[in-house]
Parts: C-alpha cells; sequence; structure tokens
C-alpha cells in the first residue's frame, strides 16, 4: 500500500527556557540556559541542588483552582503546550472530523510529584488509610492524553507512550504510523514531564548520574566537554499537530516540516549505560535513513541526546561517525540539553521542535558551556560549540536514548 505523507502544521511548547515556543527558539539561539537553584523545595541537603525548571510558571493562569488540584503538573504542561499548538495550527475545531483526530503521547514517569506527596502523607500519618481521590487518576502517565482529547472532544487513537528518555519521540513516531497507514488525518503528538521533585533529584542523584556543579548551574549541563559530570534534570513539555500532507494542503495549512522518517532500536545492554560502541545508536539512526530513503549525505544537523554524562557522549559520537563517515564533518551536530537540561520523557518532543525550526529557519542552535576540548571525540566533528550556525539545513536527524536502552530517531525534511 502506498504511504500517506506526513506534516507538522502546529508547535506548542513550555520548557525551562520559554513558556511559548517563540520564547523557547529565541532562547534557543541565543544560547541561554535554563539551570538555576530549585526553587520548588528545599534542596540544600541534596548532592545537587539546582535543575531546569520552567520559571514563572503560576497555573491559575490557565486552570481554575478546582481544576488545578485535579492535575499533576506534567498533564498541566501537556495540556498548555497543546493548547498553542492547536491554535497555531489555524485548524477549525468546531469543523475538524474529531473521530480522525487522535492524541498521543509521551511522559517516562508521569505524576511523580503527586505519587511522593500521597506516600509521605501516608508514611507519617496514623497509619489510617487516607488517600486523595485523584490520587491515581492525577498519577498516570496516560492521564495526559486524556485530558487533551477530553477538552477538545478528540475520538481518534488515544494512548501514552512509555520508553524513559525516549518517550516523546516514540509518541511522534506513532503517531507518524498511524497517519501514514490512514488511520487519522490529525493527531497531538507530544510529551511532559515534572521529575523535579525531592523524589526525582533524590533518586537519580542515588544513580550517580546528575550534575554537582551546585557552584556554577548554568554552566552545569556541558555535553561534549572534557569536564562533565552529568545531567541537569528538567521540566516542561512540548507539542506537535501532525498532519495527513493532502489534508492540510486542503485546507491551506502553513506546513513547518515533513516528518520523512523514523527508527527504533534496543541497546540490549545495560539496564542505564549506553552500549559502549554506540551499537543501537547506530542502528537507530540506520534506520531512521532507510525508512527516510536517505543517505547519510541527505542529513544537515544532528540534534543529538547528548545529556552531558562521560559514556553517553562518547557512546553517541562514535555512532555518528560510524553512520555518516567521512559526511560526519559536513554535519552540524548540536545538544540544546546544555540549555534546557533534560527533560526525560519530554525530551524528544522540545528537540524535535529545535530541529523543526532548525529545518525552517536555516539556523542550528548552539551546544553551549564548552570550555575544554576532550580527546575522546573526533576533533573534525562540528558540536556547534557556544554559538548558533547559520546553514542551509534541508533535512534534521533527532536522537533520544532511554534507560532500558530504549532508541527512538526522527528526521524532518524541508517542503
Amino acid at each position: 500500500m502506498e504511504l500517506k505523507r506526513v506534516v507538522v502544521t502546529g508547535i506548542g511548547a513550555i520548557t525551562p527556557i520559554g513558556n511559548t515556543v517563540e520564547e523557547y527558539w529565541n532562547a534557543l539561539i541565543d544560547g541561554r540556559s535554563g539551570a538555576a537553584p530549585i526553587t520548588q523545595f528545599d534542596a540544600s541537603l541534596f548532592k545537587t541542588q539546582f535543575a531546569c525548571e520552567v520559571k514563572n510558571y503560576d497555573p491559575n493562569n490557565f486552570f481554575d483552582r478546582k481544576e488545578a488540584r485535579k492535575l499533576d503538573l506534567f498533564a498541566q504542561y501537556a495540556m498548555i503546550a497543546t493548547d498553542e499548538a492547536i491554535a497555531d495550527s489555524g485548524l477549525n475545531m468546531d469543523t475538524v472530523n474529531k473521530d480522525r483526530f487522535g492524541v498521543i503521547w509521551g511522559a517516562g514517569i508521569g505524576g511523580l510529584k503527586t505519587f511522593q506527596d500521597e506516600a509521605i502523607a501516608f508514611g507519617t500519618g496514623d497509619g489510617t488509610p487516607r488517600f486523595n481521590p485523584f490520587f491515581i487518576p492525577k498519577m498516570i502517565a496516560d492521564i495526559a492524553p486524556g485530558h487533551i482529547s477530553i477538552k477538545h472532544g478528540l475520538r481518534g487513537p488515544n494512548f501514552t507512550t512509555v520508553s524513559a528518555c525516549a518517550s516523546s519521540t516514540n509518541a511522534i513516531i506513532d503517531a507518524t504510523t498511524y497517519i501514514r497507514l490512514g488511520k487519522m488525518d490529525l493527531c497531538v503528538a507530544g510529551g511532559s514531564e515534572a521529575a523535579v521533585t525531592e523524589a526525582g533529584i533524590g533518586g537519580f542523584n542515588a544513580l550517580q548520574a546528575l550534575s554537582k556543579r551546585n557552584d556554577d548551574p548554568k554552566t552545569a549541563s556541558r555535553p561534549f566537554d572534557k569536564d562533565r559530570d552529568g545531567f541537569v534534570l528538567g521540566d516542561g513539555g512540548g507539542s506537535l499537530i501532525l498532519e495527513e500532507y493532502e489534508h492540510a494542503v486542503a485546507r491551506g495549512a502553513k506546513i513547518y516540516a515533513e516528518v520523512i522518517g523514523s527508527g527504533l532500536s534496543a541497546d540490549a545492554y545495560h539496564m542505564t549505560a549506553p552500549h559502549p560502541e554506540g551499537l543501537g545508536a547506530m542502528n537507530v539512526m540506520k534506520y531512521a535513513l532507510e525508512d527516510a530513503g536517505m543517505s547519510p549525505q541527505d542529513i544537515d544537523y544532528i540534534n543529538v541526546h547528548g545529556t552531558s554524562t562521560p559514556l553517553g557522549d562518547v557512546a553517541e559520537a562514535k555512532a555518528i561517525v560510524g553512520v555518516f563517515g567521512e559526511h560526519a564533518y559536513n554535519l552540524n551536530i548540536s545538544s540544546t540539553k546544555s540549555m534546557t537540561g533534560h527533560l526525560l520523557g519530554a525530551a524528544g518532543i522540545i528537540e524535535a521542535i529545535a530541529c523543526i525550526l532548525s529545518v525552517k529557519n536555516d539556523i542550528v542552535p548552539p551546544t553551549i558551556n564548552h570550555f575544554t576540548d576532550d580527546d575522546e571525540f573526533d576533533p573534525k566533528l562540528n558540536f556547534t560549540f557556544n554559538k548558533a550556525q547559520k546553514r542551509e539545513v534541508r533535512a534534521a536527524l533527532s536522537n533520544t536514548f532511554g534507560f532500558g536502552g530504549h532508541n527512538a530517531s526522527t528526521i524532518f525534511k524541508k517542503i
């Protein structure tokens, strides 16, 4: 059967460096860090005392008090980003066929704060089992697409993808597949996370995964730098309106880019560490190129997973050289996590947005916080250190890799 084409017609975001798409994109190109001391709880006793939180956020600006109490922060971010994406798409929500309009959402954890608070309340009480009646529906990871569909009346496929830090990339891939197969015309695809909590910081500290650069948070996320010491945890979310190409053309929609290919693979190696030779990362990029019908020479920019961990950055750089060969030295490579921190299940969507806007605007956001070269990396690779670079971006590839060895990549192309 002939697969249908899928395009991006709407974008929304709420991130540590901007609460709208425009703010987010401008901050990326300016190279601004979103890292700062944690404000949501007293982190003074934690090994890591900073994170990339969403700034100047007041739920009462978006929800009435009664509604906000029923929504974990990750679901609030999901609804806010999706409202922006729908508005940006120019869709007439009164006339669109909502039976063929789905929601596929990614979340690596879901309502962590809700779970944490309820467990603490029970553990510090008198043993009487008193739980908030909204405990379960606030906490479960699949509630975000449920709320989106209820608000907008979207009756197409509706579920959550959970693959750790690859979750929202999986959401984009699944949504693209359903549209390609003719199962729906439109889909909200995205992800959100709100793990900057005592449990989130404490848990990742116990894994020795987070940077402990408490004296200088803004420079703590430094992918591909010799002195990188772990990632910076971030909160937020992003949303895309994915649409069947002919459907978009028929209504005169603006089109940002085409979702041209994707890949999925597993490291089959370790619970948290990447394959040391980047085998899973190599495979997932190869599969994405094959799915797109592209050669390595067709890609101009890779937004890497690039978390600022000692092992992960090396494995990914090896994988890029392994897949792209000599063309690797013609690529722009950047890790926007150097600015946003690591949004876990929402990392893939906000990095996909960075790729889409790079394709649209022919500019590559930087990898900030580079101070010292590391001999582990091929010096001929262009990591777009410290300053955005203008160039034609015909197609961009976005990589996301999750605990458990889950790898997912997507390619966005000019149209």
